[in-house]
């Protein structure tokens, strides 16, 4: 007997190898528009380490100028302790979490102030970044303007490895702090197997502070989520540098993905109920996936525009907006439906819906949105990521991998909270499944 998800202990040892390599070929490839694999390294076990250290894919100025790396770690660590200075000084909601699962009943508190953080950060990128300009006179005077956003294109593939070490730094802190008395453990992270708990997260919700910041709910929605739209403006500005003019694809990736942030950090109470904060432990999957993946990998197409502009025509613009709308409208009317319902049955926004009442005492809709289907907020999310692809025209399937790595992800996360559920709910749950066959498109899947 053992963990069994994600390919067992050797299994997440492996993914936990495989993904900073992942993140910094995908990296590579939209650098260059296309798969290139030219830069591997030998493979005999004497010249591998050698091979991977003078590669600048794998590890992007290692062999030229370590100092790169050096101010691109003060860089990234300065842009997570501005975003902790935010989340501490800001005003904000105290807003209570769902009941812990240890049966205490006991609610954790959060503070709730990322949407003001957000509009905070962008103000002070646009007017409030310090620099020193020589008069005539020769006095030297500080000045406030813009930051200088395209040196996040210049030096992409550092600030990717960097912040792939130090996820793996926070990563280690989380995991031996865990083993202090008085953690509430994850059930899927307290194994005992060092390298399963490890990539799954022994502590529940790690805080720190007197036990006032959340390091699970302020990594989730804070430095990475909002570097990668910031990631984004700066290939915007790089495009608009390199070409004069900013074309319709760049415009249109900038608006869906800043919407789609906006949209997390406007509705942050929402994800205080949802499966990563209420059930998974805070370990190396999250903390990679919040700070390193999602940055990284989801602005491969805005870095791909900046080279490989499709310049597509205004009908299949306006086509790509159209298909961005529909997945947005699902994703965020499934998600607020069922958030406003967990919150409180009785508002007549959601009071008229069918529910199937379990064992548990918990209501498990089966009309409205998620009538139609169980995961029909996944299918909105998956159009919205699509649209984000298609901007990018037909030339390369590299800006593609994000629907397609999407598509297994929803996948493999509706099996995971399907057996879940299963275990749960028990009985209640085939019910469920009787009175809502459909997984994520009504009537075919």
């Amino acid at each position: 007997e053992g963990p069994h998800g994600f390919g067992c202990p050797i299994g997440t040892l492996v993914t936990t190898r495989m993904l900073p390599i992942v993140v910094l070929v995908l990296v590579h490839f939209a650098s260059k528009g296309e798969i290139d694999i030219s830069f591997l390294p030998s493979f005999e076990a004497t010249k591998f380490l050698g091979g991977v250290l003078a590669s600048s894919v794998l590890c992007p100025s290692c062999a030229t100028d370590v100092t790169v790396l050096v101010w691109c770690t003060v860089g990234l660590v300065s842009w997570f302790m501005f975003q902790v200075v935010l989340e501490r000084l800001l005003p904000c909601a105290l807003v209570e979490g769902a009941p812990l699962p240890d049966g205490s009943g006991k609610k954790l508190t959060y503070r709730i102030n990322g949407h003001l953080a957000f509009w905070v950060t962008l103000l002070l990128l646009e007017v409030a970044w310090p620099s020193i300009i020589t008069l005539p006179e020769g006095e030297e005077k500080v000045v406030f303007g813009r930051a200088p956003l395209t040196l996040l294109y210049d030096y992409y593939a550092e600030l990717a490895l960097c912040t792939i070490g130090l996820s793996f730094l926070l990563s280690f802190y989380l995991y031996f702090t865990s083993f202090a008395q008085s953690k509430l453990l994850a059930k899927g992270g307290n194994t005992g197997y060092a390298t399963y708990d490890f990539f799954m997260g022994r502590e529940l919700n790690p805080r720190s502070l007197n036990n006032t910041f959340d390091w699970k709910e302020f990594c989730e929605l804070r430095p990475g989520l909002m570097g990668w739209m910031i990631l984004n403006l700066a290939m915007m500005q790089k495009q608009y540098d390199n070409l004069g003019y900013v074309t319709g694809s760049m415009i249109l990736i900038n608006i869906f993905q800043g919407v789609y942030v906006w949209d997390a950090l406007y509705q942050e109470k929402a994800i205080l109920t949802t499966m990563d904060i209420t059930t998974d432990g805070f370990g190396f999957m999250l903390v990679f996936g919040d700070l390193a993946w999602v940055p990284f990998t989801y602005s491969l197409q805005s870095r791909y525009l900046v080279d490989y502009d499709p310049h597509l025509s205004l009908p299949a613009l306006l086509l790509i907006l159209i298909t961005n709308m529909a997945g947005y409208t699902i994703f965020r009317s499934a998600n607020s439906q069922k958030d406003a319902f967990r919150r409180n049955p009785a508002d007549k926004a959601v009071s008229h819906l069918q529910y199937l009442q379990t064992k548990r005492g918990t209501r498990l809709l089966t009309s409205g949105w998620w009538g139609m289907a169980r995961k029909i907020n996944y299918t909105g999310d998956w159009i919205m990521g699509l649209s984000w692809c298609m901007v990018c025209g037909r030339d390369s399937i590299v800006p593609y991998y994000y629907a397609i790595y999407f598509c297994i992800l929803l996948v493999h996360r509706s099996v995971r909270d399907d057996m879940m559920c299963h275990e749960k709910y028990g009985d209640d749950w085939l019910e469920y499944k009787r009175l809502v066959p459909y997984r994520f498109i009504p009537g075919i899947i």
